[in-house]
């Protein structure tokens, strides 16, 4: 627990998870229970209130990308790119959010803009869309 917290984070993901409580978020609560909420946030890219709210199970967002984000910086999951080969899985998302837009100035972007709008992991009209 740091300074700032007047619970264990564990105590408090359990509590607004329940026994839902999936893997990443367990992940998550680890590493904030080692670090600071602040510094997982940092390495996530993401703010420490976005954190508490995905913590706390308020997080109004897309719950998915924060997911992604975990799963590819925090636990190393990779998928298989039908472009790049093997990467971790926050970066396919990045991808796939960079290819909703034609960008035409570098050839990289081309080449992930046509794999990525092809490809079976871009969820484009789901639910999860956006990651």
């Amino acid at each position: 627990m740091n300074a700032s917290q007047s619970r264990p984070v564990g105590d408090i993901a359990r509590e607004h998870w329940g026994k839902d409580l999936p893997d990443w978020i367990a992940r998550l609560v680890e590493e904030c229970a080692f670090h600071s909420q602040n510094h997982v946030a940092q390495q996530l890219g993401y703010s420490g209130a976005l954190i508490s709210q995905v913590l706390r199970r308020k997080y109004t967002g897309n719950m998915r990308n924060v997911e992604n984000q975990v799963r590819g910086v925090l636990m190393a999951e990779v998928v298989d790119c039908p472009s790049l080969g093997r990467v971790p899985k926050n970066e396919c998302g990045s991808w796939r959010k960079k290819a909703r837009r034609f960008v035409g100035s570098n050839v990289l972007r081309v080449q992930m803009y046509r794999a990525c709008n092809r490809c079976p992991h871009n969820q484009k009209g789901k639910a999860d869309a956006g990651n």
